[in-house]
């Protein structure tokens, strides 16, 4: 079929022959678009290019850059910017986030610091003695504090950091459980429970004189009175009773803790330091004491948090840890915080009546 032009009625069949080939050329002025094999190896190795060079620019070991996956390395780089963000090099003060290892050593706990949207931004070496996890494994968890706690307790530590950043200088204490390495769960029967106790600091010093910094240490909640780390701290004492929990003994740290000097209390019964709510509680871990250690049956021990009396009349918080041993009742307290006391006092299982 021939189609004449409408003006000047000559035949289109000469114009339109040229139109397929057109068509045909169209898709080839594509090509060179296309996402070939050759171009993503080429992508790849330039991402793999830039990752090495960040790698290279991190202040660990050789040997700890060598084990570092893409992912460790990124959330690295990305710790590594908000620190310098907040802390940039030349003007920091002296007692800026780094510090020695020989300092790390005799700190309680792990040092800790966040950014005002609670972004990670400093966490010191040491943790690995606390949680089992190094900086670049607990990283891998995320990149906010939320990241690293384990357990329901988002809002409640939401609320008191926002507490803290509201008020500059005010300390704050939250109590949750940290998660740790599956060697460490193993060996403790779950996660470490942590006491982040801190504050939100003005940085000022340029380029950003009012960002705040929140500045924590994190100490463990120890569960044990023969946790290593428990047997070193300074705030502990031990005491030793009759039966009926009439002192015969105390250790001389009873002083700090509790005010009272060991002649004071030698000859007292234990009951006249308890608070009152908390009698019940005591009489009770006593009576299973008491009862739990027959004629060659292993020494009973039994573990509950207390209130009890300083000389300025102040009740501080005590974890107990008794243990019958024979004809004695020895005690090991451990000083609380009321944050960690509360949170430990949640879990305590009440001691049963004897029927």
């Amino acid at each position: 079929m021939t189609i004449f032009c409408s003006h000047c009625h000559r035949p289109l069949q000469a114009e339109m022959s040229f139109m397929p080939r057109r068509a045909k050329q169209a898709p080839s002025a594509s090509r060179p678009f296309r996402s070939t094999k050759s171009a993503s190896k080429a992508r790849r190795d330039q991402i793999n290019a830039e990752l090495q060079a960040l790698r290279s620019l991190l202040p660990i070991s050789a040997q700890e850059k060598e084990r570092l996956s893409y992912l460790h390395t990124m959330a690295l780089v990305c710790l590594q910017l908000r620190g310098a963000q907040l802390f940039p090099p030349g003007l920091a003060p002296p007692a800026g986030p780094a510090l020695g290892t020989e300092l790390l050593s005799l700190l309680p706990g792990f040092l800790l610091v966040l950014s005002a949207d609670s972004k990670l931004v400093y966490i010191s070496e040491n943790v690995a003695q606390v949680l089992g996890l190094s900086v670049v494994e607990l990283l891998a968890q995320g990149d906010t504090v939320f990241d690293i706690l384990d357990g329901p307790v988002g809002e409640d530590v939401h609320k008191k950091l926002l507490l803290a950043r509201e008020e500059p200088g005010r300390e704050v204490t939250f109590v949750s459980e940290m998660r740790t390495s599956k060697a460490f769960r193993l060996q403790h029967r779950g996660n470490r429970v942590v006491a982040v106790c801190g504050r939100f600091v003005a940085l000022h010093w340029p380029p950003c004189p009012s960002t705040t910094a929140f500045l924590a240490l994190c100490t463990p909640v120890v569960q044990s009175p023969t946790d290593g780390e428990a047997a070193s701290q300074d705030n502990i004492f031990q005491s030793m009773h009759l039966l009926d929990m009439t002192f015969i003994d105390v250790t001389e740290s009873v002083t700090y803790h509790l005010g009272y000097h060991r002649e004071e209390l030698v000859g007292q019964s234990w009951y006249s330091l308890l608070h009152p709510e908390d009698a019940d509680l005591a009489a009770a871990q006593h009576r299973a004491l008491a009862l739990g250690a027959g004629a060659g049956a292993e020494p009973a021990a039994g573990t509950a948090v207390l209130r009890v009396l300083r000389k300025d009349c102040a009740w501080p918080w005590l974890r107990v840890w008794a243990r019958r041993d024979g004809g004695c009742i020895t005690c090991t307290c451990h000083w609380l915080r009321e944050e960690e006391a509360a949170h430990l006092r949640a879990r305590q299982p009440r001691a049963a009546a004897p029927p």
